[in-house]
């Protein structure tokens, strides 16, 4: 009886043995949390008496555009997303939100990324024809960039988003402010005074 036991334990532990070899297994990767401290520009940013926050940055590929916040912009810690970030506070408590992103290549063009912030806002998304009535284009210090300007969100709560895609070498660049439509209303002339500071690298000789 002994005898016969051995082969069927060995072909019992031979299909287990298969069953692990096949096995999947799955792993759920955690997201990645915003450093704790603020980048040496965004310390520079809040520093007594600064009336500007000069930041540079660098991409991937070398450095990247630089620019001046206004003072009354509040610098926050830098996230693995983010180029810059900025928040703006009203006597209210009320809170607007400037990002800063870069990314390779168009990320699918003008009219995808345009319809991307309207459906951040509840707003539908536009048709290829409509985009041209629905950006401004403007050209400062050597770089094209192409603005919009749009009201969604509930009617007792409406958001508004001002944006500027800037294309830089082989990247593009995304400058947004999104908040309560009458915060960003009041922030529209620093806003704007902002893309004038935007400038690219100085070329190396």
């Amino acid at each position: 009886m002994r005898h016969r036991l051995l082969p069927l334990l060995a072909l019992t532990a031979l299909g287990l043995t298969s069953c692990r070899d096949t096995q999947i297994t799955t792993y759920r990767v955690p997201k990645e949390k915003n450093p704790t401290q603020p980048s040496a520009p965004a310390a520079a940013a809040n520093a007594p008496g600064a009336t500007m926050a000069n930041t540079a940055v660098t991409t991937a590929e070398g450095p990247g555009l630089s620019w001046s916040a206004p003072a009354h912009w509040t610098n926050k810690p830098a996230s693995a997303m983010r180029k810059g970030s900025y928040a703006i506070t009203d006597d209210t408590g009320a809170t607007a939100d400037l990002s800063i992103t870069a990314f390779p290549g168009d990320v699918g063009g003008d009219l995808a990324n345009v319809n991307r912030w309207r459906g951040q806002i509840q707003l539908p998304p536009l048709a290829a024809t409509e985009l041209a009535s629905a950006t401004t284009h403007l050209e400062a210090n050597g770089l094209h960039f192409t603005t919009v300007d749009f009201t969604g969100g509930p009617a007792a709560t409406p958001q508004r988003v001002l944006g500027a895609i800037v294309p830089l070498g082989n990247a593009t660049w995304f400058f947004k402010l999104t908040g309560p439509a009458a915060l960003v209303a009041r922030e529209q002339a620093a806003f704007a005074s902002f893309l004038q500071t935007i400038r690219a690298p100085r070329p190396t000789s």
